[in-house]
């Protein structure tokens, strides 16, 4: 049934596809707010980029408004229970996977038991917050959780207000949610709102140490951005096909580093090793963009985007190139890795300087003339 619901939402590619669309406005404009965060605070870009990841998430899955820290206590409980849910998701890592009969004992698993009551009131905290705003009358704008809850019929309020499209919006069948129990709606959001939060935030991380470590690709890139968009104004979705490299270099930092599963982790599809072989990828740890650019000077459609699984994904990265130049520091051990774990690394694993290539006040006059999304 949850399965069923899931489906309904994400039925084919072009749904999610134009889903993704959607929310373009939104996360330009936190991406704007975090390119000055990053410019007031460079030291903490870690925080500032999970804040983005955290704020455009919590805006699409419940419809909040105000900014979300990276620091915030549902952030952070969230966080953890992804940490829990992938060490309970490890081959072995619990008898009852060879005798199934342990689960009808009470006294075992109780930790288990204990996780999914947190994560049980966390999420309904969630969901119940959307329904007394709905009850209130409150116009809080179209989100994933009202969306569930105005179309399981438990209310008799329809979305008018599409200045700002839902998902709801593109669901095939938006008159029923295979039934599903308040309980299970609650958790449907809270994993819509883990899932998208910290992925977003390795993502990003994740290419920043990539321009770091290849200062040479990251060269290449501002580049083309220079040629194609100069450095008076921030790229937009428009100019995604007019930066080729732009996107093989992206493509390319996350096949160096691919953001799930991490090395030595044991899975049925092994993203790992696919992005390693050397008779698809010669040379396979250098990052080299080049790899995927055509004859033509366009992307290769011959190489697929694998490194968040098989499935229908699609991955954004803020326009940060164009106004910041990253360099790693040579007095300083380089672990290019530890930006990749999901939870929050305590201080920066690698030390990254960021250098803004524009004047700090031109910077600051090209955000600001970003439109705000309502």
């Amino acid at each position: 049934m949850l399965l069923q619901a899931v489906v309904d939402i994400m039925e084919t590619q072009g749904v999610s596809l134009k889903a993704a669309e959607a929310y373009q406005p939104l996360q330009m404009s936190h991406a704007k707010d975090t390119v000055l965060d990053i410019l007031d605070d460079p030291c903490n870009f870690q925080n500032h980029v999970t804040s983005y990841a955290a704020t455009t998430i919590t805006k699409i899955t419940y419809g909040r408004t105000t900014p979300t820290s990276a620091t915030d206590p549902d952030v952070e409980e969230v966080r953890q229970h992804v940490r829990n849910f992938g060490l309970v998701l490890r081959p072995g890592a619990y008898l009852v996977e060879l005798i199934p009969w342990l689960r009808y004992l009470p006294w075992y698993g109780q930790e288990l038991r204990r996780e999914y009551e947190k994560s049980r009131k966390l999420y309904t905290k969630q969901l119940n917050r959307v329904k007394q705003q709905l009850q209130s009358n409150v116009d809080i704008g179209p989100s994933f959780a009202k969306h569930m809850l105005e179309n399981d019929q438990l209310y008799n309020s329809t979305e008018t207000d599409m200045t700002f499209p839902s998902f709801g919006k593109y669901m095939p069948d938006k008159g029923h949610l295979c039934g599903l129990t308040e309980t299970e709606m609650a958790f449907l959001a809270g994993a819509f709102f883990a899932a998208g939060s910290d992925t977003t935030a390795v993502t990003i991380r994740t290419v920043f140490m990539a321009a770091a470590c290849f200062p040479e690709e990251q060269a290449k890139v501002q580049a083309e951005l220079d040629a194609v968009i100069g450095r008076h104004q921030a790229p937009t979705f428009d100019d995604q096909k007019s930066l080729p490299h732009l996107e093989a270099f992206i493509s390319e930092a996350l096949r160096r580093r691919p953001i799930t599963p991490n090395a030595g982790t044991t899975v049925f599809g092994n993203p790992w090793a696919i992005s390693r072989d050397p008779e698809v990828f010669p040379e396979p740890y250098v990052l080299k963009s080049q790899r995927r650019i055509n004859e033509q000077g366009g992307l290769r459609d011959d190489l697929k985007f694998f490194v968040y699984g098989f499935g229908r994904r699609l991955s954004f990265v803020p326009p940060f190139a164009p106004v910041y130049a990253l360099r790693t520091d040579p007095t300083k051990p380089l672990e290019d890795m530890g930006f990749m774990e999901v939870s929050m690394p305590d201080g920066q694993p690698c030390p990254i300087k960021l250098q803004t290539r524009v004047p700090d006040t031109d910077l600051r006059h090209m955000m600001q003339n970003y439109p705000e999304v309502a």
